[in-house]
């Protein structure tokens, strides 16, 4: 893929839901390249309760938020930093609506329409703000320089200079 334009990060998270059903992972992986984003940065984490309640503390408070503190400190969680020129917005698009019930009539073919179970067991998470993204890769890949990056792989991963490991689902340069 080559892109014209300049590249837009977003966080991407596959729930416990997800990454319990080695096939529905596959399924989703596979539409992310379909959609041409492009895998910046990709692992498994466990989220402990501490942890996870610090991720979602925006929700503090709200009538599901233990519900959603629970289950993404159930199981693993894949974390992914995509690339596309408008990558919040695609990715958010992609998902689908939170409320899983609605969805699967209104947007079926989306990640939540086909593999939603609920509206917390939703199988992904993205960004929704340049903001909140930067803050959400903060948190799961500290190590991360967005601006190193922006200087140093950016360019090449616009002119399609990367090539898909699929062992381990993460875009690599040439």
């Amino acid at each position: 893929m080559t892109v014209r334009g300049p590249l837009q990060l977003t966080l991407a998270l596959f729930k416990p839901d997800v990454t319990r059903v080695p096939y529905v992972l596959k399924a989703i992986q596979q539409r992310i390249i379909e959609e041409d984003f492009l895998v910046v940065r990709h692992r498994e984490v466990r989220l402990l309760r501490d942890r996870t309640e610090k991720f979602y503390a925006e929700h503090r408070g709200k009538f599901f938020y233990n519900r959603l503190v629970t289950f993404m400190a159930s199981g693993p969680t894949q974390a992914l930093i995509l690339a596309h020129e408008d990558a919040i917005k695609r990715w958010r698009l992609l998902m689908g609506p939170t409320k899983v019930f609605k969805t699967k009539y209104e947007a079926p073919d989306t990640i939540r329409g086909l593999y939603g179970l609920t509206d917390t067991r939703n199988s992904t998470h993205g960004s929704d703000a340049p903001e909140t993204a930067a803050k959400e890769i903060g948190f799961f890949f500290p190590e991360f320089n967005i601006e190193n990056w922006y200087k140093t792989e950016e360019p090449k991963f616009r002119e399609g200079l990367v090539k898909l490991d699929e062992d381990n689902f993460i875009h690599k340069l040439l």
